[in-house]
């Protein structure tokens, strides 16, 4: 028997015995083998800490708007506690949104399409607007030109009836302009844009299934 084959079988010999002892002290891998894990004795502290700290991080959602620690602030983080998806700045935006189209509804005299979105007072008082310039005859053009600053003024919450209002400061540029039966232009100017300065307040209840916030006040 040749050199070279002896010490082949010495060396297969030698790697069976290996292989017989890792079974023996590894066992086989059969069936479900559970997916890899970090070293779970030792959690990554870094990001437990970032977890456990979280409370008292600032929520910027709330302090870019409103003064930290002041009432407004409080009330918000109460709405978000009752309701989570709630957000102030996506708030704002509808705001703005819908500043834009109950303003313009009302000054064209139709509010039937924003309807949902008023209180009963807040409509029955548009309505009354409307119906005295369309006694009179009087139409008028409106134009909205932008939204100058959306800005949040005071917010209030009920924990007890999970009422919130939320008041918001608006400055917008319109062009308004009235005429009278003739056609005569009786107020505004059909060609110079005006700064309208209104605060709006609006009224929901948390952590219902109707989504939609109502005007209730206008100042």
């Amino acid at each position: 028997m040749s050199n070279a084959l002896i010490q082949l079988l010495v060396l297969a010999g030698i790697a069976i015995f290996l292989i017989l002892r890792l079974r023996n002290v590894l066992g086989t891998r059969d069936g479900f083998e559970p997916p890899k894990v970090e070293n779970p004795a030792q959690p990554d502290r870094r990001r437990f800490e970032v977890i456990e700290g979280s409370a008292d991080e600032p929520d910027h959602d709330i302090n870019d708007h409103v003064e930290p620690g002041s009432p407004a602030a409080a009330a918000l983080t109460a709405m978000k506690q009752a309701e989570p998806s709630f957000g102030v700045g996506s708030f704002l935006t509808g705001a703005k949104s819908a500043h834009e189209m109950i303003l313009m509804s009302f000054e064209r005299g139709d509010i039937a399409d924003v309807r949902p979105f008023l209180s009963e007072p807040v409509a029955e008082a548009f309505q009354s607007v409307i119906d005295q310039r369309k006694a009179a005859g009087q139409t008028v053009e409106a134009q909205y030109l932008g939204t100058r600053e959306t800005a949040l003024a005071q917010a209030e919450y009920d924990s007890t009836t999970g009422l919130a209002e939320v008041t918001v400061r608006f400055v917008a540029e319109v062009i308004v302009a009235t005429r009278d039966a003739d056609g005569s232009v009786i107020e505004g100017d059909p060609k110079a844009p005006r700064k309208q300065r209104d605060l709006w307040t609006f009224a929901r209840h948390m952590g219902q299934n109707d989504p939609n916030w109502q005007l209730v006040a206008t100042g």
